[in-house]
């Protein structure tokens, strides 16, 4: 069994980062390892909230990680909360990552066009940095702007989306996926590995929930992980997202906690199996 470590914050309460990544990790058979970036009582969707930064938790995590000669099968970064944070990430990297083992960056910065206020604007010039060399990257919209120099569009087309995956992948990314992608009424994502491109869109709904690009992320690794190669991760990953996006219809009391994806996980798993027996998960 591969075991994985993400580094991400944690939220007591609501479906996001790691109590999003480690029960999508866990159900696709991966040993999930969390390392907080941060404490908060509840996500920040909530009107208010109380949080705890861990920066200086990081190093001595660490040591002591080094000093019980624990390994991992790769490293799932999250939302990351200032330039420190990453230096202290990189340094983690470089004394636990393994030659071959993946490196999956998911570039949380912003969203709707605005880059979270807790960031400087530094920031994403720091990212950027970060992620060249990733094996995987899954910024939305607004986080592949940030990343690329460009204006924001809530909506490119498809050829515009396609540019920047190629900016993207120039940065020495192996694939690229660009999320919330929308188009004729539907939306997913959009992906590149090797020049060639992947997309799979579902209905889009009139549903907003926090998380749902954590769920997402971990579930498009959870897939690879598994055996997937990235077309069928990138398809796997966006119909379990629509699934748990859906699925608020009948519990609309819940979306203020996040997505939904807890009743769903069967259907996760289902799916990874039918890949793995090579058939198609459509």
């Amino acid at each position: 069994m591969k075991r994985i470590v993400t580094i991400q914050d944690f939220s007591c309460v609501g479906s996001c980062s790691l109590t999003a990544a480690i029960p999508v990790l866990s159900a696709a058979g991966v040993e999930c390892c969390g390392i907080p970036t941060a404490l908060l009582s509840n996500h920040t969707g909530f009107p208010t909230f109380y949080s705890i930064d861990l920066t200086d938790e990081l190093a001595p995590i660490s040591d002591q990680l080094k000093r019980e000669h624990i390994d991992f099968d790769g490293v799932y970064t999250g939302y990351i909360a200032s330039i420190n944070q990453i230096e202290h990430i990189e340094e983690f990297i470089r004394r636990f990552r393994k030659p071959g083992d993946p490196l999956f960056i998911d570039p949380v910065m912003g969203d709707n066009g605005k880059m979270y206020a807790a960031l400087t604007d530094d920031y994403p010039e720091r990212m950027r940095k970060f992620i060249e060399g990733a094996d995987i990257i899954t910024p939305n919209i607004t986080e592949a702007c940030l990343l690329t120099g460009r204006s924001f569009n809530p909506c490119p087309t498809l050829h515009e989306t396609k540019e920047m995956l190629r900016e993207l992948c120039g940065f020495g990314v192996k694939f690229a996926v660009i999320t919330g992608f929308s188009e004729k009424g539907q939306l997913g994502a959009v992906g590149c590995f090797d020049g060639a491109f992947t997309e799979c869109l579902t209905p889009k709904k009139d549903v907003a929930c926090s998380g749902t690009g954590d769920v997402f992320a971990s579930a498009l690794l959870g897939a690879v992980l598994r055996g997937a190669d990235y077309p069928q991760a990138l398809e796997i990953a966006t119909k379990f997202t629509y699934a748990a996006v859906e699925y608020p219809a009948a519990a609309s009391d819940r979306r203020f906690y996040g997505i939904h994806f807890q009743p769903v996980l069967g259907e996760y798993i289902r799916m990874l199996e039918r890949v793995e027996k090579g058939q198609s998960d459509g």
